[in-house]
């Protein structure tokens, strides 16, 4: 799947994935340390020794000396599956997607390889992304990425287990800490997600609910998105 055309303004699906399917996390400090990437890698500041500074410190927390945060895009919401992730961003400034999924790649390749003794990118080329033309679209991508995608991971049958029993796994879902489900499912505060971005687009959480559960038990998923 190609990069599509996009400029400031519009809102983007992408997807990362490891190379040859190999997995691009390997223990719960990787997936909490991808959380944080988000984060601090979501800057126009960056400092090496991010994680010395931060370390031990509450999630979002910035040290006096930084200067004032500068997000490069805004993200709606995000996923991280075994071997890829996907994501919903915004492009706020000229060249801010391709610079943070530039940072965003690099720092886990380097933590990777360093962590098990490897060599080369865990990942397999770029990015994709889809440009999203429209917001009944973009409601449909939020579900994809937020419900169809963390479904796959539930540990009773995947997604054809979710199917079968939505409620049970709905409750599930909402206690994957790896996904912004919670955010539109509770209307929780997520410090990585842009909720005045996504409160123009998406429904309050019992609503979001009934949509999402009509798009993943109707298999509208599929309509215009990729695996």
């Amino acid at each position: 799947m190609r990069v599509e055309p996009y400029a400031v303004g519009s809102y983007l699906h992408i997807v990362k994935r490891g190379a040859r399917g190999m997995a691009i996390t390997s223990d719960v400090s990787d997936q909490f340390r991808f959380l944080r990437l988000l984060y601090f890698m979501n800057d126009q500041f960056f400092n090496e020794d991010w994680e010395l500074q931060v370390e031990g410190k509450h999630f979002g927390y910035r040290p006096d000396t930084w200067p004032e945060r500068e997000p490069l895009v805004s993200i709606l919401s995000y996923t991280l599956m075994p071997n890829h992730f996907h994501l919903l961003i915004k492009e706020i400034q000229e060249g801010g997607v391709s610079a943070f999924m530039q940072k965003l790649g690099q720092s886990m390749t380097v933590h990777f390889n360093l962590k098990y003794d490897q060599r080369g990118s865990i990942f397999q080329g770029s990015y994709r992304s889809r440009t999203i033309s429209n917001d009944t679209y973009l409601q449909y991508v939020v579900a994809y990425i937020s419900v169809k995608n963390t479904f796959e991971l539930y540990p009773h049958g995947g997604l054809k287990g979710a199917m079968d029993d939505f409620e049970k796994a709905w409750k599930w879902a909402m206690t994957y800490p790896f996904s912004s489900l919670g955010t539109y499912a509770q209307n929780s505060i997520d410090p990585l997600v842009d909720l005045a971005a996504c409160n123009e687009v998406i429904q309050a959480p019992k609503e979001f609910k009934v949509f999402a559960k009509d798009v993943i038990l109707g298999g509208k998923w599929t309509e215009g998105e990729f695996e």
